[in-house]
């Protein structure tokens, strides 16, 4: 199953969290934030300008993004965790 995301909206899929701090120390799963970067894996046809056209989204297929810890709405499918967020809610485009 494809999400198409409308609008303003991508999709994003977390990276996985760190299982071992900088320092060496491993951390149990109770311990683990969730992740606030991922890979934006599809987006929308971006903003109805009021002249009818619609802009285009800052982000591409494939970028790897940050964003707020309580951006977008979770999704599941097929066995995977998916974010529906706006563009407006990504923070930044990481190289």
């Amino acid at each position: 199953m494809n999400v198409v995301p409308l609008g303003d909206k991508v999709v994003v899929k977390r990276v996985e969290a760190e299982d071992v701090t900088a320092g060496g120390i491993v951390l149990p799963d109770s311990a683990k934030e969730k992740p606030q970067q991922g890979r934006v894996l599809s987006i929308g046809d971006g903003v109805l300008l009021p002249d009818g056209t619609r802009s285009a989204p800052e982000v591409n297929e494939g970028d790897r993004v940050l964003f707020s810890s309580f951006a977008g709405t979770e999704i599941q499918v097929m066995d995977e965790e998916l974010l529906i967020m706006s563009v407006n809610d990504i923070l930044a485009i990481l190289d």
